[in-house]
């Protein structure tokens, strides 16, 4: 077996497994997971919030905030974990899709 078949199988892997990031915290009774806070849940946690954060924050926001569809907050957990694979797909074809460009604009052969 190749080894880009390999890691296609691994990167499958990864994708199916996405959800725990929504179900561990959940049944760990954990809230967020760890490092996905934002500035409301920065200041509740730390007590105020970091000056590069406040100011950054406003720059960017996620294209699928919360790794769900708008107006999925509410739905079961079988449908936010389709959500969460359908935003790990998402994420990994726009990935691959700027290195399979990168990579055909520097190899380009004169």
């Amino acid at each position: 077996m190749k080894i880009i078949s390999k890691l296609w199988i691994f990167i499958g892997v990864l994708i199916a497994l996405s959800p725990l990031g929504l179900l561990l915290p959940e049944h760990f009774k954990a809230g967020s997971a760890w490092g996905e806070w934002g500035t409301d849940e920065m200041q509740e946690l730390v007590g105020y919030i970091p000056k590069g954060l406040e100011r950054l924050s406003s720059i960017w926001s996620a294209p699928i905030p919360d790794y769900a569809f708008k107006g999925w907050e509410e739905k079961p957990m079988l449908s936010l974990s389709i959500a969460y694979i359908l935003s790990a797909v998402v994420g990994i074809l726009i990935c691959v899709g700027v290195v399979f460009i990168f990579g055909r604009f520097l190899s380009k052969k004169e």
